[in-house]
Parts: structure tokens; sequence; C-alpha cells
């Protein structure tokens, strides 16, 4: 049982520092959208790129790639693949260590029964050597500790399980955050793009309309 309980407590603080983790991230995204999100729409890139290149936080540094090509290159499907490029490198540090949670509920509840298998063996060879009349009293004890070694098993697995789905459900609303903003950022481009166009033939017709 002790190595159930340590496998409990390394889950266990696998579970807070992914969820510290977790939370700090979306307060920082969340700050930091809360900032360019105005900037972006309004189409001052310029402001948008110097407030990113200030903040290390996950949208800054996926919108800091974006920012960094959209003045330099003209077509959309440039700007979203180094954006695309950037969440390759963000995703792994997000989802860190969280994988592990559901491979230590397994480990947990193997445990227990490698626990019980093991109880039950030397319990049948501890019975073949007492007196006849003492048997089934040492039998239904050992049987019974053997047995607390799956519920202990059990016990740990069932809430690490638990944890691991709902930090899932943290790294995949980070994920979502991320690809809102991505999106979010591209439609400005493109609006600020066909904003361009729009002007030069503007200029082109009342050039054509003077002459």
């Amino acid at each position: 049982m002790f190595p159930i309980l340590f496998t409990g407590a390394l889950a266990a603080a696998i579970t807070i520092e992914r969820y510290v983790t977790l939370a700090r991230m979306r307060a920082r995204n969340q700050r930091t959208w809360s900032r360019l999100e105005p900037v972006i729409a309004s189409g001052d890139f310029d402001k948008a790129r110097e407030l990113v290149g200030n903040d290390d936080s996950p949208i800054a540094r996926m919108l800091g790639m974006g920012l960094a090509l959209q003045g330099a290159v003209r077509r959309r499907e440039d700007v979203e693949k180094a954006m695309q490029e950037s969440m390759i490198e963000i995703l792994p540090q997000i989802e860190k260590r969280t994988h592990y949670l559901a491979t230590l509920a397994n480990v947990a509840t193997l445990l227990g029964l490698l626990g019980t298998v093991s109880g039950l063996i030397h319990a049948f060879a501890a019975v073949a050597t007492v007196n006849p009349a003492e048997k089934a009293n040492l039998l239904s004890a050992s049987i019974s500790e053997a047995m607390n070694c799956t519920a202990f098993g059990l016990v740990t697995a069932v809430p690490i399980l638990v944890l691991h789905a709902f930090l899932q459900s943290k790294t995949m609303g980070l994920n979502d955050g991320l690809e809102a903003a991505a999106i979010r950022f591209l439609n400005a481009v493109a609006a600020r793009q066909a904003a361009r166009a729009q002007s030069r033939l503007e200029l082109v017709q009342q050039a054509a309309s003077a002459a």
C-alpha cells in the first residue's frame, strides 16, 4: 500500500502544479487579450506589436509571430502558418505532465491488484503451517487485509482520473482561447487589407474620373 500512497502523492503534486500553472496562464492570457483586442480591432498593429513585445504570455507569443509577419507579407496564409508554428511550441507547455495522471491512475489500480495477489499468496502459505482449528480465522483475516490493498488502489485511482479529466478540460479551454484569438486577429488583418484595397480602388477611380 505504500507504493500506492506514493503514486497518489505524486498525482496530487502534479495536479496542484498543473492547476496553478494553467490558472496563471489563463489569467495572463485574459489580461493580455483585454489590452490587445481593442488595438487589433482598430487596426493599430504597430501598437499591438509594442504591447506583445513586453509580454511573455502564451497568447502574446502566438500573436507576436503573426504581428511580426503582418507588416512584412500581404498573404493571410503566411501569417496563419507562422501562428500555427508558434502554437506547436506553446501547446506542449500547456499540456505538459497532464497525461501522466492517466498513467498514475492505471499504476495505482495495478498496484492494488498486485498487493492483493501478493497478500493472498502469503496468506495461503501461512495457513499451510498453522493449526487446522485456526486456519479459517487466519485465512479470513488475511484475505480481508489483502482485499484492502485493491480497495485502496481503486480509491486512489478514481480521484486521479477525475482530476485528469478536469485538467484536460482546462487545457482544452486554453487551447480554444488561443485559437479564437488567432482567428480574430486574422480576421482583423483581412479586414485591414480589404480596407486598404478599397481605398486604393477609390483613389484610382477618382484619378480616372479627374482625367
